[in-house]
């Protein structure tokens, strides 16, 4: 019996471009021994390749079966591709160009948290092109401080900074504009960070959550960056399951659940939270395509409750080609 083939789509023109090699070259190593696996690089100039040789994504898709997208961020988390693969009737993984679009705005996501009753933080934005000094400073003046700076489109924490004075709010909107046309600049809520991961059509649930993910970020840290997320040993300190009580982490897997269903996503998702003492537990995004490298959380909480990486990722695949 003839093995399925695998296209796993890599790289791409992001600023999450090494954190998806990573990604592509993890889940290429878990399916090959079940699978016949192809290799899809996709360079930041955004030409696909194949065998190291540039090829047409149509091409390409004659020869195989279902594509996993380990894609990160722009083009690949957007729905961009989600929209090429559509076209051409490919199976793929995780969710659809839609839902993926919309997962990818954080202002977009907010609203429909909000009308979905999930609380979220404070926030206003500033868009490129407006006269960013009195914009600024009409922030600075109405809105809570310290303030967490982010670009509304993209992932990894790329791009993002906390903000206290006026200066600081300046310089963290235009590093965020250097990612994205717009700036969202969110409420500061201390307190716990946590993430939670949420799998369709697993285990008997329609939506199954996982354990939900402590995460402290170490000295010289003050939040989950790119270098804490990254930089294994010296990153923030990831405890799963998390020190949460039993109320908390019940109302976090139901938070995430809804997010998921909320924002339309289907497969597999990943949403990150703060828990207040005293102000309750706040979503904060959702991830429509968390990472998969050795060192990402998704992968901690598949172990935390004995699901091995290759059962996961086939069971991914099991959903793209059943078209669900």
């Amino acid at each position: 019996m003839s093995r399925k083939k695998v296209g796993v789509l890599r790289g791409g023109p992001s600023s999450e471009y090494e954190v998806s090699l990573k990604t592509g070259e993890t889940v290429i190593k878990a399916l090959e021994d079940k699978y016949e696996v192809l290799d899809i690089f996709i360079s930041k100039d955004g030409v696909w390749h194949h065998l190291g040789a540039p090829i047409k994504p149509e091409n390409l898709f004659k020869k195989v079966d279902v594509i996993f997208n380990a894609l990160h961020g722009a083009y690949g988390e957007d729905g961009t591709v989600q929209k090429l693969l559509e076209q051409f009737k490919v199976p793929y993984t995780g969710s659809t160009a839609l839902a993926s679009a919309v997962g990818m705005n954080k202002v977009l996501s907010k609203k429909i948290y909000k009308n979905n009753s999930l609380k979220t933080p404070l926030h206003t934005t500033i868009t490129k092109g407006a006269d960013l000094v009195t914009e600024v400073k009409t922030v600075f003046k109405s809105f809570p401080m310290p303030a967490v700076v982010k670009p509304v489109n993209g992932g990894s924490s790329v791009g993002t900074s906390i903000a206290k004075t006026l200066v600081e709010l300046e310089s963290a909107v235009e590093t965020a504009l250097n990612f994205s046309d717009t700036a969202l600049i969110e409420e500061f809520i201390a307190g716990k960070e946590a993430t939670c991961g949420v799998l369709d059509d697993f285990r008997g649930q329609k939506h199954y959550s996982l354990l939900p993910i402590e995460i402290r970020p170490r000295k010289g840290h003050t939040f989950f960056n790119y270098e804490s997320k990254y930089s294994g040993e010296t990153g923030a300190e990831e405890i799963c399951p998390g020190n949460f009580a039993a109320a908390e982490k019940k109302i976090i897997q139901e938070m995430a659940e809804n997010a998921h269903r909320a924002l339309g996503l289907r497969h597999y998702s990943r949403s990150d939270f703060i828990v207040h003492p005293k102000r309750g537990i706040y979503i904060l995004e959702t991830n429509t395509l968390p990472g998969l490298t050795p060192t990402s959380l998704l992968p901690k909480s598949l172990n935390a409750i004995g699901c091995k990486l290759p059962d996961f990722l086939e069971h991914l695949i099991r959903l793209a080609l059943e078209g669900k």
